[in-house]
């Protein structure tokens, strides 16, 4: 979808900045600007859902909090 968002935004620079009236020149730069911010967010959206830990933590991560360690080491030998 991120990449579909870029292609319509370049799109709309490009035809932008070849109309000749003012209104379709307004028109386009008005959704290539919001085509920008909306691409922007796409991908920093996928860069974080990359990165994210899962919603849900394990039995053992929860035993582990429960008993007020740290969930993330995971040196089951304690």
């Amino acid at each position: 979808m991120r990449w579909l968002l870029l292609v319509i935004t370049v799109l709309a620079f490009v035809l932008c900045f070849t109309r000749d009236g003012s209104a379709a020149f307004a028109w386009w730069l008005l959704i290539g600007l919001a085509g920008t911010i909306a691409t922007a967010l796409a991908f920093a959206h996928a860069r974080i859902a990359g990165n994210a830990r899962g919603d849900s933590l394990s039995e053992y991560e929860l035993m582990r909090l429960r008993e007020g360690a740290s969930p993330l080491n995971r040196d089951r030998s304690e």
